[in-house]
């Protein structure tokens, strides 16, 4: 699509309008994948635990700490899986200009997905990233009503605890899942988003097919009705 309009694979976004800095992304292919974990061990320069490992207190604890240490903000409650969101925040997403893949999330942030088949405690998920923003979520789509049914639970525990973020056991779903869900993928792209980048504009609301948020500037004042008329003669 980007060679399509561009004649190549670059193009020019303006997050701040036209006047602001101009930032390059770069479509060629193939595009970067960023392991999650690995790519935080890396750049953060701390051997993490292990994925299996991440809902423990002890898991929480160091990355608590790693946290504080780094200077990464997390309002409470400070559970491994929103330490790690903002972690990824701060040292992946905020990086990322051309388009690039974030993949193998741990299970604790991905209730929906489905367990990495080679990698235990992570899942088969991919969120893509353009412009410090994400364009993509994809994942296969967890099919064992069982484990559905502890993620939602563990979820609900860090509801109750204060997360806002974190999802309500399910139940309609999960004895859906018990009929029987064939092996299945979930991919889900930002149109609208990708749209603005493409086009060079730094407000989504200028490109949504149906504004219906957009100031309605070019609109007559409401003309009154003859009720209102004899009301204020009335008055008068």
């Amino acid at each position: 699509m980007v060679k399509q309009l561009t004649g190549g694979y670059k193009i020019t976004y303006h997050p701040e309008g036209p006047d602001g800095e101009a930032l390059e992304a770069d479509f060629t292919p193939p595009w970067p994948r960023l392991p999650m974990i690995a790519t935080l061990e890396e750049r953060m320069g701390a051997k993490f635990p292990s994925p299996t490992d991440l809902a423990t207190e002890k898991a929480r604890k160091f990355l608590d700490d790693l946290a504080v240490k780094h200077g990464v903000e997390c309002s409470a409650p400070r559970t491994s899986a929103r330490l790690l969101d903002k972690m990824v925040g701060d040292f992946i997403e905020e990086k990322i200009i051309s388009p690039s893949f974030i993949t193998e999330h741990p299970q604790i942030m991905s209730p929906l997905a489905k367990w990495h088949r080679s990698t235990a405690g992570l899942t088969e998920r991919f969120e893509c990233f353009l412009m410090r923003k994400e364009i993509v979520n994809a994942y296969t789509e967890l099919n064992d009503p069982v484990v559905q049914r502890e993620r939602f639970e563990q979820q609900a525990a860090d509801k109750a605890a204060g997360d806002d973020e974190a999802m309500f056991v399910d139940d309609n779903f999960c004895t859906s899942l018990e009929y029987g869900l064939p092996p299945t993928g979930g991919f889900g792209l930002g149109i609208d988003r990708l749209t603005m980048f493409l086009t060079d504009q730094n407000n989504i609301k200028e490109v949504l097919f149906f504004p219906a948020m957009r100031p309605e500037d070019n609109n007559p004042p409401p003309t009154s009705t003859s009720a209102d008329a004899a009301a204020a003669t009335a008055n008068s």
